[in-house]
Order: structure tokens, then C-alpha cells, then sequence
């Protein structure tokens, strides 16, 4: 299993960004898929999640800003973040499972500063 994320960058507070992140070596359409962040000195949390069915969850602090999505015939999850804040600044991951196993890309650096 492979994670490849990309999209991360520098942005102004107010800004948007996407990040994604493509998979291999699953059956994509068949898998959870969920965005992770680590801030400095931080633990790393659930962003956003969606599942096979197309559920969706997000934490409280990025509900109405942020969206998550996912296109099955490209194999890619996308994160896309508006009206950013520096608070939002960290390490992007994304994360998926198999086989009771936890699988991560690489992660994606955001940083909101002006």
C-alpha cells in the first residue's frame, strides 16, 4: 500500500489550498480514507474523514472550511481548505487501513503565515 500526498505550500491567512493524496496497491473504492495533521510539538489528529459510502466527518475546528472528497476512478482523496488559519498550520497525512493494518503517505507540509 502507497500514499502519495502532494498540495501543501505556504498560503496567507484567508487562504485556500488543496492538498490529495493518491493510493495504490488497494482496492480504493473499498476503503475508509481520512486526513490526519501534526502540528509542532503537537500530536497527530483526524482532520477529515471519509468512508467507502461516502460518509463524512470533520473536527469541530475546521467544520464549514474545510472539505474533503474523493474521486474512485483516479484512486485520490482530496482535502480542500479555505479561509485558513495559522492555527491550521502542520504536517498533513493522509491515512487509510487493510487488513486491521494503518497505512500513512508521507505527509505534506501546510503553513498559513503572512
Amino acid at each position: 500500500v502507497q500514499l502519495q500526498a502532494s498540495g501543501g505550500g505556504l498560503v496567507q491567512p484567508g487562504g485556500s489550498l488543496r492538498v490529495s493524496c493518491v493510493a495504490s496497491g488497494i482496492n480504493f473504492r473499498l476503503h475508509d480514507m481520512a486526513w490526519y495533521r501534526q502540528a509542532p510539538g503537537r500530536q497527530r489528529d483526524m482532520v477529515a474523514a471519509i468512508a467507502r459510502d461516502g460518509n463524512i466527518d470533520y473536527v469541530d475546528s475546521v467544520k464549514g472550511r474545510f472539505t474533503i472528497s474523493r474521486d474512485n476512478a483516479k484512486n485520490t482523496v482530496n482535502l480542500q481548505m479555505n479561509s485558513l488559519k495559522s492555527e491550521d498550520t502542520a504536517v498533513y497525512y493522509c491515512r487509510t487501513t487493510r487488513s486491521g493494518n494503518v497505512y500513512w503517505g508521507q505527509g505534506t507540509l501546510v503553513t498559513v503565515s503572512s
